[in-house]
């Protein structure tokens, strides 16, 4: 009996390890218009900033209805669980990125964007990502301008 007793326990420790390493990995989205970001995990915490939606999240862990999280930059806080999904995004990390009409150079730009901004990914080819912006705006973006 002992012997299944440290079995089950050792079984019980991974998947614990298993279910931490997995949502360390998730990445999730902001699907409200605009959403606060918080201090802590509750309304009572801090509004630390403001992000749009579309912006991507990298989730560090899970509390209750509340997420820690990490952004592009490395800057974390929490956000309440009813403010994301799992709509796939990115968000730009370089200054004046090129959004073209199809994916590769020969194609026209259709617009320029600074750092910062977030996108849904519609589709995508070889290393280049069909993005849609909040207000409509689309096209495509080479994958090495956003995170």
């Amino acid at each position: 009996m002992r012997g299944f007793k440290s079995r089950f326990f050792v079984l019980a420790v991974l998947l614990m390890l298993f279910a931490v390493e997995s949502a360390a990995t998730e990445r999730l989205s902001v699907a409200v218009s605009v959403a606060n970001i918080r201090s802590g995990p509750g309304t009572t915490h801090d509004v630390l900033w403001q992000v749009q939606k579309y912006y991507p999240l990298q989730i560090l862990k899970k509390i209750g209805t509340w997420y820690d999280f990490k952004d592009f930059e490395g800057d974390e806080g929490w956000i309440h669980e009813s403010l994301v999904n799992t709509v796939p995004t990115v968000i730009t990390i370089k200054e004046n990125c090129n959004v073209r009409s199809g994916p590769g150079t020969q194609y026209d730009v259709v617009f320029r964007v600074g750092r910062g901004i977030p996108f849904r990914v519609t589709g995508q080819k070889d290393k280049w990502l069909q993005i849609k912006h909040a207000d409509g705006d689309s096209g495509w973006i080479y994958k090495t301008l956003v995170w």
